[in-house]
């Protein structure tokens, strides 16, 4: 994720188009460093990509006074120390979700962030895909009338390691190394919902680790400490439901590798990454229920494909040059540390239902 969208399809796009566009048209450049553990990596990703600035050494990167922005693409447990030390420095911070392993450290970072007076955004990529910027068009022009509830179906078979290699790394499988699909997919559904469609006010969630035994990247095999599927519904001002599964043990049967079905009095929508059709009011059929007779109505073919009229880059790249320009000119930037500490309640919320076998209720900050 770091090297491909961030990296490539994000900054080194924009580096490449002249820099970020301000809001007068001008273009201001912006100069990369990237920092790892491993300096013969680094420099085969800097030749390659015509990088001249890398280092192994975090510190003196904070350090350098060049450097104002600080991205942080570690693995969670690696986050907030990282983190700390850049506002600690004086760097304005973006960093990919989640932002901390609980809600209180979260929270930190983001009282921290404002008491330093540093410009900090998290990843909200998913808004920023076509099929949700068309959910969204239609939620603005009031096409569902009340919307009433909300289904999700996001995910997909990752291998468990041992006749296929797997498409995930093995920590995602471990509790004890930040794993598990609650604290992965929760922060996302929080800021799907809560920017489409309102506060969400409770959750009720079932979690289940369905493949007990994988093999990791070295052809051991280990034990999953971590959940890998998640069944959850969220209660959302104004009445409406959602009902949002999680899964890497499952197979796909849909167009897209995730799928919301929006139900509102007026017209529904299913919306993918992508691709969004819709069924109006007016047009929706009127089935009945026989099951003594084999059903004909071809339902698939009563929706109507919302068309790409506008032109939709790369999610990631969007939201880069809404930060860029959020340091440089204060652009706006609603995304900030303490939209990801929301997030990451969510996900405390969700792992406490299942614990609990109760719906949490979400104090409201």
């Amino acid at each position: 994720m770091g090297y491909r969208q961030h990296l490539v399809r994000s900054l080194l796009a924009i580096r490449d188009a002249g820099g970020v566009e301000l809001a007068d048209g001008s273009r201001r450049q912006i100069e990369l460093m990237i920092v790892g553990r491993s300096e013969t990596k680094l420099r085969e990703l800097a030749e390659k990509h015509g990088i001249e600035h890398y280092t192994t050494d975090l510190d003196s990167a904070l350090a350098d006074p060049r450097w104002q922005i600080y991205f942080d693409a570690l693995v969670t447990q690696a986050r907030v120390p990282a983190i700390k030390k850049a506002i600690a420095a004086g760097k304005h911070v973006y960093t990919e979700k989640p932002t901390a392993e609980n809600y209180e450290q979260a929270v930190e970072l983001a009282e921290l962030a404002e008491s330093a007076g540093i410009k900090n955004g998290v990843v909200h990529d998913k808004l920023y895909l076509p099929g949700l910027q068309k959910l969204k068009r239609l939620i603005d022009s009031g096409f569902f009338g009340r919307i009433l509830s909300v289904r999700g179906e996001f995910g997909y078979w990752v291998f468990e390691g041992d006749w296929q290699p797997a498409q995930r790394p093995s920590w995602n499988y471990r509790t004890e190394d930040g794993g598990g699909i609650v604290v992965d997919m929760f922060p996302h559904w929080s800021y799907v919902l809560e920017n489409l469609f309102g506060r969400i006010d409770s959750v009720y969630a079932r979690t289940a680790t369905h493949i007990p035994t994988r093999t990791d990247e070295q052809g051991a095999e280990y034990t999953a400490t971590a959940e890998d599927a998640v069944y959850a519904v969220f209660d959302i001002e104004g009445g409406i439901v959602a009902q949002l599964n999680s899964s890497w043990v499952v197979r796909v049967n849909r167009k897209e590798l995730v799928e919301f079905q929006v139900e509102g009095t007026h017209g529904s929508a299913v919306v993918g990454l992508f691709g969004a059709k819709i069924q109006p009011r007016t047009a929706t059929p009127k089935p009945v229920w026989n099951p003594d007779l084999a059903e004909t109505h071809d339902y698939m073919a009563d929706w109507l494909e919302v068309p790409t009229n506008d032109v939709y880059e790369n999610g990631f790249k969007t939201q880069w040059e809404q930060f860029l320009r959020h340091v440089v000119e204060d652009g706006p930037n609603e995304f900030d540390f303490r939209a990801g500490a929301r997030g990451m309640k969510l996900a405390e919320a969700g792992l406490e239902s299942n614990a609990t076998g109760r719906r949490i209720d979400l104090p409201q900050d």
